[in-house]
């Protein structure tokens, strides 16, 4: 079921939304200062390109500079991304299809607002 629903999702939106990510996250990568948020952009990209079957892990212990950096995050991009995955999911529930793939949109929103020291593990 998962392989169905990550196909519809690539379909539907996974494509453009890691397309959007892994191209925000080469910019972030020109300047040195932003290579972190480039790689949590990285990350989000392979996690939004097919994210059934995958959960995200929080490192309780990462640091007060990830917590600087997560609010920093917060502040500049990450509000607007979550805007973004909560319309796409209002915009995905509209169909009895589109519902489960919804859901998982949803579920992005918290790692959308704090990447940093989180990891996307498999199920």
């Amino acid at each position: 079921m998962k392989t169905i629903l990550n196909i519809i999702w690539f379909v539907l939106a996974g494509l453009w939304l890691a397309i959007g990510y892994f191209v925000a996250g080469l910019v972030f990568c020109i300047f040195i200062v932003t290579i972190p948020f480039g790689i949590a952009n990285m990350r989000l990209a392979g996690y939004v390109l097919w994210p059934f079957g995958r959960t995200v892990v929080y490192d309780r212990q990462a640091g007060c500079l990830t917590l600087v950096a997560n609010l920093l995050w917060l502040i500049l991009f990450g509000w607007e991304l979550a805007v973004a995955h909560l319309v796409t999911g209002l915009l995905l529930a509209i169909t009895v299809i589109g519902l489960p793939l919804a859901v998982a949109n949803w579920k992005m929103v918290p790692l959308a607002l704090w990447p940093l020291g989180a990891r996307v593990v498999d199920r």
